[in-house]
This record gives structure tokens, C-alpha cells and sequence, in this order.
């Protein structure tokens, strides 16, 4: 198969992104949506320089208050974080020991003297600190800032035809390709409306509309304390298959069917009565093969418009 065959086979439109920037409202601007469900990722901690200092003395216990914020002007977050205190001594496993951990808002931790590593999440947003328990004198608080914003992520086909979320999946990489070529993957299969929680920055963002090859990829820069809602614009449109007897008859069942570019590429097959799928906008040959004879008919997708092609057997 030649490059400009392998091109026609795997269509990615470009994409046409509306982004509506919401004010700083701050882990406010959260509250509206559901939460992407899954494990937190967290930062590399091992990369600190492991020192104790003091020893730990178990009677001399501290209190330790500790809150995050989005942005360093921001206020206090009151929900929706993961708070983990390690040690920074690795065990015999090489990881950091977890010593303490707790959920919600603001925290406070009971810590003897000595060195900690504390970890705050919010989603895919963390910001790990170094934290020195003194054996004497005040403890001030600790603000950790996650410097993070969000996604809500959309897309119509076509100028306005909005895309059932169910028919669509969105994955998340970083903007900058790794030693290999390849972006690192942050996040799969996300889900139509829901918001997701990252560090501030740029992200790659690839949407799938269907199984076929309705593709479109985008960079959506993130901002912290804002939520950033994308509506991807795809160019493509849902197709209905039937091999007839009649215009407008039923479909006849036992087909097996193919789909393929112009140029020739077969992009799908199902073996359906009434197969129904997703194409990029263009031009396709439907191939229906029924008790050993074949039929076919030419169509074109326009974005936004779906459709039913039909095949008479008389064809």
C-alpha cells in the first residue's frame, strides 16, 4: 500500500475549536460537572534527596496544617483533593514509604520531627513539596499550588450538529513528543462532558467520533483556575446501510458488507443487515455481497448530514 493510499485510509480532519475560557473561578468552576473517575497518577518523588535530619521522636508529634490552592492568588480549595505525607527514605521496595493520608479540603497531619515529601492531588493535577518538621518553634501552615485548571470536552459534525456524547471519545497526551517520537499518553477514553483535571499547559487532544475513521486532533492550552470548554468540530456524518429488494424496503439480512475510499482502501466491514457507521466527509463505494453475488453503489458523506444508502438487488 502506497503513502497517498495509507493517507485516504486514515482521514484526520482538521479541526475547528471553539474554546470558551471561564473566569478564575476556581475549584468553583469544577463543582457543575462530574468528576473523571480512576487512579491519580503521582509526580516521581524518588528524584528527592532523601534526608531525615532529626530523628523521629513518636511523643513529639506536631500538627501540621496544610490547604492547596489552584493559582497562587486563589483561595483555599474546600473539596475534591488527595493528600499523601511520605517518607523520604525509600524501603526495600525502592519507593517512598506512605506514612499518612487523607481526603477533601484542607488538611492537618500529625508529624514528628524530621523530613517529609507531601503530595496533593486534584484529578491529573498534583504539586509535590519538601517539607521539614522543626523539633522546636512555630509550624507555619502549608500552601501547596497546583498551578491547575480543566477541560470540558465536546464536539459537533458538521456547523452545528451536536455529536451524542455516547458516540464519542476523547484521549489526552502531551503537547511535546517524547525521545521516541511518540506523545505520553495522560489520559484515555475520556468521556463526552466530563471535566477533567490537569496542571496548567498545553495538551494534544485526539477525538474519535465512532469506530471508523472520524478522527480530529487538536492542542488545548490549559489555564490555572479556569476551565477551558472545547467543542471540536468534526467532518463527518452517520451512514445506515441496506441492501433492498424496494426503495425504502426492508433490509434484507445475511449481507455481508465492505466500505471503501475512493481510491480503494476498504475502511469498514460488518456483516449486518443494517450496519450502522461513522465516516469522515468524502466518497465511498458500498460493496453488499448476498448468496454469493455482489452489489455495490457509490455514495458521498457531507458533514453533518446523516443518511441512509440503499442498494437495490435489481442494481
Amino acid at each position: 500500500m502506497n503513502g497517498h493510499s495509507l493517507a485516504a485510509r486514515f482521514v484526520l480532519v482538521v479541526a475547528t475549536l471553539l474554546l470558551v475560557l471561564s473566569p478564575a473561578r476556581g475549584e468553583d468552576a469544577f463543582k457543575a460537572f462530574k468528576q473523571l473517575d480512576g487512579s491519580v497518577k503521582m509526580p516521581k518523588l524518588n528524584a528527592f534527596s532523601p534526608n531525615m535530619g532529626t530523628a523521629i521522636q513518636p511523643s513529639s508529634a506536631r500538627n501540621v496544617s496544610l490547604e492547596a490552592r489552584l493559582t497562587g492568588d486563589g483561595e483555599a480549595m474546600q473539596q475534591g483533593l488527595s493528600w499523601r505525607v511520605f517518607s523520604p527514605i525509600p524501603g526495600a521496595d525502592g519507593k517512598l514509604p506512605l506514612l499518612a493520608s487523607a481526603e477533601g479540603g484542607s488538611a492537618d497531619f500529625q508529624l514528628s520531627p524530621g523530613d517529609y515529601f507531601v503530595n496533593v492531588s486534584f484529578g491529573r493535577a498534583g504539586a509535590t513539596k519538601k517539607l521539614t518538621i522543626p523539633t522546636a518553634g512555630d509550624v507555619e501552615k502549608q500552601v501547596l499550588v497546583l498551578d491547575a485548571g480543566g477541560i470540558l470536552l465536546n464536539a459537533v459534525s458538521g456547523p452545528d450538529t451536536r455529536i451524542p456524547a455516547k458516540d464519542l471519545k476523547f484521549d489526552v497526551y502531551s503537547s511535546e513528543a517524547q525521545a521516541d517520537g511518540e506523545r505520553g499518553l495522560v489520559l484515555a477514553d475520556v468521556p463526552a462532558d466530563t471535566i477533567v483535571r490537569l496542571n496548567a499547559g498545553t495538551y494534544h487532544i485526539v477525538s474519535e467520533y465512532g469506530a471508523v475513521n472520524a478522527v480530529v486532533r487538536a492542542d488545548i492550552k490549559v489555564e490555572a483556575g479556569k476551565l477551558t470548554e472545547a467543542m471540536i468540530q468534526h467532518r463527518a456524518s452517520q451512514i445506515n446501510l441496506k441492501l433492498v429488494s424496494e426503495a425504502g424496503g426492508e433490509a434484507i439480512a445475511d449481507t455481508a458488507w465492505s466500505v471503501l475510499t475512493g481510491s480503494g482502501d476498504i475502511v469498514a466491514e460488518s456483516v449486518s443487515a443494517f450496519p450502522v457507521m461513522v465516516l469522515a466527509e468524502g466518497t465511498y463505494t458500498a460493496v453488499a455481497r448476498n448468496k454469493e453475488k455482489i452489489y455495490q453503489k457509490d455514495f458521498t458523506v457531507d458533514a453533518g448530514r446523516n443518511e441512509d444508502v440503499e442498494i437495490l438487488l435489481t442494481q
